[in-house]
């Protein structure tokens, strides 16, 4: 990326951030960024493999699929580029265990699970899922964790491996 994108991508992302101090804004962003985590997904769709009927078991396997194909090649291309985060201190956990920011593995979890509710889910859900993804993802540029290229980076890997998923499936 060259080096004005960089300064551009950089500044946009520093406008977007939420300010630091405690609130409601601060609380909702917090919560959205949280929800795309991957254990909360791994657990709940266990939940429902365990719980639901056939059309349920074989939706949930297929989006653990999608989030595990999606997790490993994020994984590599985070190992490769080495893009430091931003600055800051919310989200220790992430920049303890995951320092490096691009691509954003939340955006791309969001984009797949999206892609995939939309091509496989009743359709309500796949709106549903559609319409969080991106507020998902832009709330961890907001939270300071991410730069606005890495959620569309990630949105773009999740995306193309969830439908390709999806048709696999």
């Amino acid at each position: 990326m060259s080096s004005r994108l960089q300064e551009l991508d950089k500044r946009w992302s520093s406008r977007a951030r939420v300010p630091e101090e405690p609130g409601f804004q601060r609380n909702l962003f917090a919560i959205l960024a949280h929800s795309g985590d991957s254990w909360f997904w791994v657990l709940g769709l266990a939940i429902l493999w365990l719980a639901g009927d056939a059309f349920w078991k074989e939706w949930a396997l297929t989006l653990m699929v999608g989030i595990a194909v999606t997790a490993v090649i994020v994984m590599i291309a985070k190992f490769t580029i080495r893009r430091q985060r931003p600055e800051g201190d919310f989200g220790g956990i992430y920049r303890k265990t995951d320092p490096h920011s691009f691509p954003s593995g939340h955006a791309a979890r969001g984009g797949a699970i999206a892609a995939i509710g939309l091509v496989l889910g009743p359709l309500w859900l796949g709106i549903l899922l559609a319409v969080w993804a991106p507020l998902m993802a832009f709330s961890r540029v907001r939270m300071g964790l991410h730069y606005v290229s890495d959620i569309l980076g990630g949105a773009v890997i999740g995306v193309t491996i969830g439908f390709l998923v999806a048709r696999f499936f």
